[in-house]
């Protein structure tokens, strides 16, 4: 086998090894040594195919993108109305990140970081890899928006924009799915914790999609 595609092989034995180790036990209590351990290799051969941690999780994080982007599609053809296919689109983004936590903690953890740092820490063809996995998913958003704003139906100016600012959000929203919990006021300063719902929640998610793609309301 040419030295090439020896390399490739290893990349892979290691991002699946990453990618089992995130799902199993989470991003947080995944460490490099446990990863060069199901390889079978030593540590320091992560780092002759990955420049740093922070390369490896986003290398992970774009298999991740790549099942959703496939979910998101379906998602997105389920409908010809632009509410229908975005409450679809949400609420496939949502489902997935239900199933797969790790997803979310390793698209926050990158996210965390400020995107000059991340530039500087992740190579160049990793990044490109990344950012076209990352628009593959929220293109099926632009798609609906755009379509919507053809229609009628909303009135998004940059969709680019909104469908970023919705993955950030739903991101963000996931994090019930682990906590299951929200709080709320009994008592003036007695706070009280109840269950939540996750499909609750997808329901509230998907509406305030919608609303927010719908534009402002007329002022009268």
């Amino acid at each position: 086998m040419p030295s090439s595609d020896r390399r490739a092989a290893r990349r892979q034995e290691i991002l699946a090894a990453t990618r089992n180790l995130f799902d199993e036990r989470g991003v947080r209590d995944a460490q490099i040594e446990d990863i060069a351990k199901a390889v079978g290799i030593n540590r320091a051969i992560i780092y002759r195919h990955f420049s740093g941690k922070e390369e490896l999780f986003a290398m992970a994080l774009v298999g991740y993108l790549d099942e959703l982007d496939v979910e998101l599609e379906e998602a997105a053809e389920s409908s010809k109305d632009p509410s229908e296919r975005l409450i679809a689109i949400t609420n496939a983004f949502l489902d997935y990140g239900e199933r797969y936590p790790a997803f979310v903690d390793c698209a926050q953890a990158l996210l965390r970081r400020r995107g000059d740092e991340l530039m500087a820490e992740v190579s160049e063809p990793a990044m490109f890899r990344l950012g076209r996995s990352m628009t593959a998913c929220t293109a099926h958003v632009v798609s609906v928006l755009e379509d919507g704003t053809k229609e009628g139906v909303f009135d998004v100016p940059n969709p680019d924009l909104v469908a970023n600012i919705f993955y950030t959000q739903a991101l963000g929203v996931l994090n019930l799915a682990t906590l299951r919990i929200s709080v709320r006021a009994l008592d003036p300063g007695h706070p009280r914790v109840d269950p939540v719902s996750f499909d609750e929640v997808k329901e509230y998610v998907a509406q305030a999609a919608c609303a927010m793609a719908r534009g402002p309301a007329p002022v009268s």
